[in-house]
């Protein structure tokens, strides 16, 4: 019994590791190759507009990472937030909610910093405030919340906007100067959506 249970909980583990090896097999790509063809690098991994003309840059930029810090910080959220969201989905389910979150909030950031000034966009950020924000809205707190605003007569419409201003709230709070930050927020507000439906849910 003991024995089942323990690789019950490494088989719960693997999508989060695996991750983890695409961010740092994909980083240091992006590092070997940009130390001596810093246009290559970007033009294979940096997510930047118009997203159309390179789009395998959707992937490789949510795995890509300016440098070992932004690698290691996001790699932290990841196994935090990532471990209780892979324990309770499944494998495929989980890569693919990491990639198409990370890649719905980077294309968020491109178009909103298109209308200033145009930028591209590397990391796995997105998703991993997704995976945050998946925690939070799946959490049974979350809804003992939602029964206790329902009990107070609360409209659905201030409840939208409280998770709305409680997540711009949490993207500064925790979002370092020079952060995409509407990836962040693009990407908590993906996973607080996807929480409360149970999207991941097996």
């Amino acid at each position: 019994m003991s024995s089942t249970r323990t690789r019950s909980e490494y088989g719960s583990l693997r999508p989060v590791v695996e991750t983890i090896g695409a961010m740092i097999a994909v980083s240091v790509g992006y590092w070997f190759i940009g130390s001596f063809a810093r246009p290559l690098a970007a033009f294979l991994f940096v997510l930047s507009p118009p997203a159309s003309v390179h789009p395998w840059t959707l992937a490789t930029s949510v795995y890509a990472h300016a440098g070992l810090g932004h690698l290691l910080s996001n790699a932290l959220v990841v196994v935090v937030a990532g471990v209780p969201v892979a324990a309770s989905t499944t494998r495929t389910r989980f890569h693919a909610f990491v990639l198409v979150t990370g890649a719905l909030s980077g294309l968020a950031q491109i178009w909103v910093s298109g209308l200033l000034s145009p930028a591209g966009v590397l990391g796995i950020s997105g998703a991993a405030f997704a995976l945050v924000g998946y925690v939070a809205a799946a959490n049974p707190a979350a809804d003992a919340l939602g029964r206790f605003a329902g009990r107070l007569g609360v409209p659905p419409r201030v409840v939208v906007l409280a998770v709305g201003a409680l997540a711009v709230g949490v993207t500064l709070v925790l979002s370092p100067a020079g952060s995409a930050l509407v990836a962040h927020l693009v990407g908590l507000l993906l996973g607080i959506v996807a929480g409360r439906m149970g999207l991941l849910r097996v």
